[in-house]
């Protein structure tokens, strides 16, 4: 289970951030990613040990209809399922998910090729096209017990219909889930899946060419650090509290204005609100990247949108220049950038389906509210 969890956690084409988890079962336990553990890392100490008997009680329990209650309690049930001696750990969210799925080894991946699909306008099409009934697509829905609940009965109702399993499952505007009784099968399905989006894609970002503008974003990047301290502290004023300068070729195509920005302003996956934020700050301003009047424009936009949003940017994009990543230390303000780097690889993959298809504003609000995503992103953007 460590073996296969580094193996997609260390290849950023499945797994970035603290995204994805894996599980193991048998009759009796699951052991499941612990929340906000980087699959790429994770040592035995990072999973879960769940009693699958009590998992599977909590589905003939009554939750309350209001969303964040429901959740809470849900969650105080998950927590209760821990087999006794992991008391100090959090399991993921999909718990519930994994231990439906009737296979011992479960991958669940974002992989910016397969959200191409999944973020797109004709996503369930080009799924039916490429995968046929092998594959079990679920409606964009609300992470936690009620995408659980509907991958449950889906699951079933396929089951029930068809007397065997779908291949994977597809989740619109999240990812994927790939289930075996092999690490084998797991990766024969991988390989299949990923091939055959490939072979649709008619577009690749070009992040090749990094454009020469040393000048401009050194200044933009101290006007940002020196906003960034007041949200930050003492951290905002550390030379790491803005995250690298990112622009290359792709990244300045996207900049040149807010027509071409605009299917990034709004997130694709909840990863992406998670570590990039659910609305980068867009500046144009209206002068030569780098001059006064552009950093006072940087500084307006920026004051106005906290004033507004009442949160701080995790994105600035400037037009003409490129975009920032900002954050309290190093390794958030990279993951913000690595997650936008995900985000315009959907962006430009999803053009060979039909475009970006991004959340919807409430999905969007439910994960800015949900504890269980401010918890995961507290503990995968600590330290460095």
């Amino acid at each position: 289970m460590v073996s296969v969890s580094k193996r997609y956690g260390a290849d950023p084409e499945y797994v970035m951030a603290g995204g994805g988890n894996t599980s193991w079962k048998n009759d009796d336990e699951l052991y499941i990613k612990a929340s906000g553990v980087a699959l790429e890392s994770i040592t035995e100490s990072g999973f879960v040990k769940m009693d699958r008997k009590k998992l599977a009680a909590i589905w003939s329990n009554k939750y309350p209809a209001d969303s964040a209650a429901r959740e809470k309690a849900v969650l105080a049930d998950m927590m209760a399922s821990r087999c006794a001696g992991e008391e100090s750990k959090r399991p993921s969210v999909e718990t519930l998910l994994h231990d439906i799925l009737p296979y011992a080894f479960v991958v669940h991946t974002h992989p910016a090729m397969v959200n191409a699909i999944t973020c797109s306008a004709k996503g369930e099409k080009a799924a039916r096209e490429l995968f046929g009934d092998e594959v079990l697509w679920i409606p964009s829905t609300n992470p936690g017990y009620i995408l659980s609940q509907i991958v449950k009965d889906a699951f079933d109702a396929y089951h029930k219909k068809k007397g065997a399993n779908p291949g994977f499952i597809l989740l619109q505007n999240h990812g994927v889930f790939v289930a075996a009784d092999t690490v084998a099968e797991i990766e024969t399905i991988y390989a299949r899946m990923m091939n055959a989006i490939d072979s649709r894609i008619k577009r690749r970002p070009d992040f090749g060419g990094a454009v020469d503008k040393a000048g401009p974003s050194d200044a933009a990047a101290r006007t940002i650090a020196a906003l960034a301290s007041e949200s930050y502290g003492d951290a905002g004023n550390k030379p790491d509290a803005v995250g690298t300068f990112l622009a290359n070729n792709e990244i300045y195509r996207i900049c040149a204005s807010i027509d071409s920005f605009g299917c990034l302003m709004a997130p694709f996956t909840p990863d992406h609100i998670v570590y990039a934020g659910s609305d980068p700050l867009w500046v144009d301003a209206g002068a030569e990247p780098g001059a006064p009047s552009a950093m006072m424009a940087v500084e307006s936009s920026w004051r106005q949108y906290v004033s507004q949003k009442k949160r701080t940017p995790k994105l600035v994009a400037i037009r003409g220049l490129g975009v920032f990543g900002v954050g309290a230390n190093e390794k958030s303000a990279r993951l913000a950038i690595e997650l936008f780097l995900d985000a315009v690889k959907i962006a430009v993959y999803s053009e060979s389906f039909g475009g970006g298809r991004a959340m919807t504003q409430d999905q969007i609000d439910f994960i800015n509210n949900w504890e269980v995503e401010s918890y995961r992103a507290k503990i995968s953007t600590s330290g460095k």
